[in-house]
């Protein structure tokens, strides 16, 4: 049953991309230039996809669980740490050199052609240089300072 339900949340999400033509390079590059000929357009996506995200966070609160799993997976580091901004600016770099990221390059995969198999590979190659890279630069998140002094 959860993985039909994945299935069923996976297509609605990507079908939302699809009619938000956010798997549109053009309109989203077109959305960041707000310093040329801006399209606000996506910004109601945006809105959108916060009130469903708020909407849903609220219902959650109120659940000691969620009907298909035995505990609520969120995160539990509050703290900002160099993988992170560095994570955080190569994916903002990457969305507005090329206008797609993850999920859109996904559901685009199969419309885009070339142009998106090339992504597609790319993004499989910083994800797992990502997977590599830790070790070798940061302790590991459950050794993170910020997380003992919460405890």
């Amino acid at each position: 049953m959860q993985v039909l339900i994945s299935l069923a949340a996976g297509l609605i999400f990507g079908l939302g991309l699809i009619i938000s033509q956010m798997i549109n390079p053009e309109k989203v590059l077109a959305f960041l230039d707000v310093a040329g000929d801006w399209d606000p357009s996506l910004a109601f996506v945006l809105a959108g996809a916060a009130a469903v995200s708020g909407l849903g966070y609220f219902f959650s609160r109120r659940r000691s669980a969620p009907l298909l799993a035995a505990q609520f997976d969120i995160p539990d580091r509050r703290d900002l740490d160099a993988r992170l901004i560095i994570g955080a600016a190569f994916f903002g770099v990457g969305w507005g050199l090329v206008g797609l990221c993850p999920g859109p390059a996904i559901v685009a995969l199969p419309l885009v052609g070339l142009q998106g198999v090339l992504f597609f590979a790319a993004m499989l190659i910083g994800m797992g240089a990502f997977t590599l890279l830790p070790s070798a630069v940061a302790p590991s998140s459950s050794h993170s300072p910020a997380l003992d002094a919460d405890a």
